[in-house]
Parts: C-alpha cells; sequence; structure tokens
C-alpha cells in the first residue's frame, strides 16, 4: 500500500501495494481502492492492506473519520476478483478459503469501527463492493451509482453480509435483489435504506476540498452530516421499487423460486405485468441452486444478528466450491466466455429442496 500522509504522526503501515492508497489529510483518514482497470476489484493484498490501515486508524486520536471510496469514475468497487479465487480452487491451494474469511473480518471491522465512516460510492458498487459500502455509517451515491448483489449470475450467493443487510431492507425487496442480482439506482438505493444521501458526481471534487477544510465542532459523525447537508439530499423523487413495492412483497414471499418464478408469470396487472415477465426470464437464466440456497438463507438472516449472519455465509462458503455452481458459473461467463453455463440442476423443476437445505444441516450459530 501507498501511504501518502500529511498532517499527522499517525504511523502507517509498510506499504506492500499501490492497489490501496492511504493518505491523512484535515484528521481524516482516506482510504482509496486503486484498481480502476479492473474495476476496484478486492483481491487478498488488498482486504489485507484496508484491515491494516484501519486497524492502525482505529487507535489513532488525531484521525476523527475515515473516507472510503474508489478511484477512476467507473467504480466504487465492482466486488471480488472472482478469477483469482477459482484460479486458487484449481490449483487446489487455500486462497479461496483465506480470502473470504478475511474479507468477512474486514467488512465487520467497517461495522463496528469505532470512527465515522464516510463511503463515497460513485459507479459500480457490487458484491464486495456493497459489503464495504454496508458497513460504513456515511453512503453518499451519485447518478453513476449501479448497486447490485448479482452473485446468482455466476452461480454462487450474496455473501458479505447480505444475508444481514439484505433482510432489513423494507417488506420483500431484499429477497427481489439478493435472488434475481439486478442493479439498482440512487433513488431505490435511497428508497430501500442502501444509501444515505445523493449528490451529482461533478460535486464530489468540491466535497473532497470542503472535507479538507471541515471545521470540527461538534461530533465528527454531526460534522460530516452537517456537511453533507449543504452538497446532498436523502431522498429522490419517482423510485421505481416503491411503485413495485406491492407487487414485489407478495410475489417474493413464497416459499421456493419455482413457486416466485410461477407467481411472477401470474401478474395481470397491466402497470406491473412487463416487469414481472422479464423477471420470471431472468430467474429462468440464473442458477437454480445459487437461487435456492440464497432465498433460504435470507430466510435464515432474518433472525440472525449481523455476527451470525457472517457466520453463516462463512459456513456455506466452505461447501459452495465443491458443491455449488460457482465454478461453471465463473468458467461460463469469465474464463471461456460462452455464457452457456451448465447449472446443477439445469433448471428450476429439478431442484431438490432436500438438496437445498443440506447446505444448512450442520450450520450452528453463536449465541449472543
Amino acid at each position: 500500500m501507498t501511504a501518502q500522509v500529511s498532517s499527522s504522526p499517525t504511523q502507517d503501515v509498510e506499504p506492500t501495494q499501490s492497489t490501496v492508497l492511504a493518505e491523512v489529510r484535515n484528521h481524516i483518514g482516506h482510504l482509496t481502492l486503486n484498481r480502476p482497470s479492473g474495476l476496484n476489484a478486492l483481491d487478498l493484498p488488498m482486504v489485507r492492506s484496508l484491515q491494516q490501515q484501519l486497524d492502525a486508524w482505529a487507535g489513532d486520536a488525531n484521525i476523527k473519520a475515515v473516507v472510503l471510496r474508489g478511484a477512476g469514475e467507473k467504480a466504487f468497487c465492482a466486488g471480488g476478483d472472482i478469477r483469482s479465487l477459482y484460479d486458487s480452487y484449481k490449483r487446489k491451494d487455500t486462497l479461496h478459503t483465506v480470502f473470504f474469511e478475511e474479507e468477512y473480518a474486514l467488512d465487520r471491522t467497517l461495522h463496528h469501527y469505532p470512527k465515522p465512516l464516510l463511503a463515497l460510492l460513485d459507479g459500480y458498487v457490487l458484491g464486495g463492493g456493497m459489503g464495504l459500502a454496508q458497513g460504513c455509517d456515511l453512503r453518499l451515491i451519485t447518478e453513476r451509482s449501479r448497486l447490485a448483489m448479482p452473485e446468482v449470475a455466476i452461480g454462487y450467493f450474496p455473501d458479505v453480509g447480505g444475508s444481514y443487510f439484505l433482510t432489513r431492507t423494507p417488506g420483500q425487496i431484499g429477497t427481489y435483489l439478493g435472488v434475481s442480482g439486478v442493479q439498482i439506482r440512487a433513488s431505490d438505493a435511497l428508497y430501500c435504506g442502501l444509501a444515505d444521501w445523493y449528490t451529482d458526481s461533478s460535486k464530489l471534487p468540491e466535497l473532497d476540498q470542503s472535507l479538507d477544510h471541515l471545521q470540527w465542532r461538534q461530533s465528527p459523525l454531526e460534522d460530516l452530516k452537517a456537511l453533507l447537508a449543504t452538497f446532498a439530499v436523502q431522498t429522490l423523487p419517482d423510485a421505481p421499487l416503491a411503485n413495485l413495492r406491492p407487487v414485489i412483497d407478495e410475489v417474493f414471499a413464497h416459499n421456493s423460486v419455482p413457486e416466485i418464478v410461477a407467481h411472477l408469470r401470474a401478474v395481470t396487472a397491466p402497470q406491473h405485468r412487463e416487469w414481472a415477465t422479464e423477471t420470471a426470464n431472468l430467474l429462468e437464466t440464473r442458477s437454480p441452486l445459487g437461487m435456492a440456497v440464497t432465498l433460504e438463507m435470507l430466510r435464515h438472516g432474518r433472525q440472525l444478528t449481523l455476527e451470525q449472519c457472517f457466520e453463516l455465509e462463512l459456513h456455506l462458503d466452505r461447501q459452495w466450491f465443491d458443491r455449488g455452481d460457482l465454478i461453471e458459473g465463473v468458467r461460463a461467463l469469465i474464463i471461456d466466455k460462452d455464457k452457456t453455463p451448465h447449472w446443477n440442476p439445469p433448471t428450476l423443476s429439478e431442484l431438490d429442496p432436500k438438496h437445498v437445505a443440506s447446505f444448512f444441516t450442520d450450520f450452528k450459530k453463536s449465541e449472543v
């Protein structure tokens, strides 16, 4: 990590990667994911660099807050570097298991961090990027923001705390987002509580300058909120999810993915029919097993604490490379790029509920 520090006595972590940049200005630690050509996708060295720097700043009384952002204009973070995990599994080494353990530990650090965290979520915020963002106190989005947990598209399930933060959205919206993997924009992100503030991307440089001159008068969190209020708003009109909420709540409350698809096909209301048909068609391209395990995981997540949700996701991870569809999904969409994954089972009608349930059989949640 390249540490560029000014106006602080903080002892920064020994630089190991230029893919995470760290500097301190006006008592604010700035962390930048610096892989713009790879949409700032996370790999293990980045996870470790972020963890080490956050740990160092947590104990530094000179640091009042931390800002997290992505380099470039395309993405905050488009997820984990899944190709490296695929290669690790094929080599039969341990990188793919260590990565998830350390990534989840980083996400937990953010959720429990003792100082305010501001995430500037400009561009794509996908998968692992959502894991970083949802642990932050203040989540600022722009007109370029695209948020999603798209894991089912590659035969996986929403992780990085998705079983927690998706199930804390209104009604069945989180179920819809997790099972379908669709992207949402700014108005929907604010509506369902996955972001807090909106501003135009053209204002981000001015916001950065204002952070450099922020006067610390109240608590650091309140000072940051007061500054954001001069640049951003907390609601936007015309959120599509608000209009779809009644049908989403009805359809995605069903207990299996085949039932969900059947009820989508049965929607007749003119204002919802096109969306329902498109959604049903989309679900029929996703991994049946990935969607079914996702649905079951989200049902569990509603009753679990944050820590228990991470435990459940790790429990699933430890089985998934051998028993799930991820390796095939990565092969078809990233390695060979033939875009014709051979899911197992290949169709929703061939799903075995007992097989889906087996992924959860031995899960023992910790007592809180």
